[in-house]
């Protein structure tokens, strides 16, 4: 492909960049990712695919914007309160790059269409709020052969992961759903550490440089800005990898 003026001009960084250049960009031209849920973690994570170039990203939300969001969901202004929050991303996204193609589902995963949904997608970001949705995500990826990032935050602290077909999973980490409680936090800072982190696994992943966070939980603590990295391997007992 040749890029145009406006794209050599948009990603110059990226094309000189060594190890990613011309190459790089193109497959990230051709990809496309899912954003499962445009809230904290989505924001930065879409804002900065949109921005590095990829093709097609699709923003999944059934939630509407609310005034408690704007602390850290950062690609939602004020007047968008009450609005639904995909077509809310979809309008800052394609200001922001008018190349990348911007899909938009204003409902929630769910068992009955993520299936079909994910097919779609080269690559799927969980940017979810809630333990039910993350180990559907990674049922659904893990079945279908589909690579993605988790990313989870709580109080001052996150984690991620990446899944790629053959490495843990989700589950081989956390096998039982915890009880669910009341929120408290996040510091808004902390989604955009780790949804900056799950973006760089994703644009990784289709440009195919660097390697990924598999079989590795980075974990951040934002009081003592303390990083730390946990392997894992498969859990023999894993209901969701077991026979992948």
């Amino acid at each position: 492909m040749e890029f145009s003026e406006d794209e050599r001009a948009r990603y110059a960084r990226q094309l000189v960049l060594e190890g990613f250049g011309s190459a790089g960009q193109q497959r990230l031209h051709d990809g496309s990712i899912l954003v499962v849920g445009a809230g904290g973690l989505g924001s930065p994570v879409a804002y900065y695919l949109a921005a590095a170039g990829v093709g097609r990203i699709g923003i999944i939300d059934g939630d509407v914007v609310d005034t408690t969001n704007l602390q850290r969901q950062i690609i939602h202004r004020t007047d968008d309160i009450g609005r639904p929050k995909a077509l809310s991303a979809m309008e800052k996204l394609s200001a922001l790059n008018p190349n990348t193609v911007i899909e938009t589902y204003t409902e929630f995963l769910t068992a009955e269409n993520g299936a079909s949904l994910i097919a779609g997608y080269d690559f799927v970001v969980d940017a979810t709020d809630s333990f039910r949705a993350k180990f559907l995500i990674n049922d659904l990826c893990v079945a279908s052969g589909k690579p993605f990032s988790h990313g989870a935050i709580y109080r001052y602290q996150g984690h991620t992961m990446t899944y790629i077909p053959g490495a843990p999973c989700y589950r081989c980490l956390f096998d039982t759903m915890p009880e669910p409680e009341a929120p408290q936090g996040p510091i808004g800072a902390v989604a955009g550490i780790i949804g900056c982190i799950q973006a760089a696994e994703a644009i990784k992943y289709l440009s195919g440089t660097g390697s990924l966070l598999t079989g590795t939980l980075l974990t951040a603590d934002t009081r003592t800005m303390e990083f730390n990295r946990i392997r894992f391997g498969k859990s023999t007992g894993c209901t969701s990898c077991s026979g992948h």
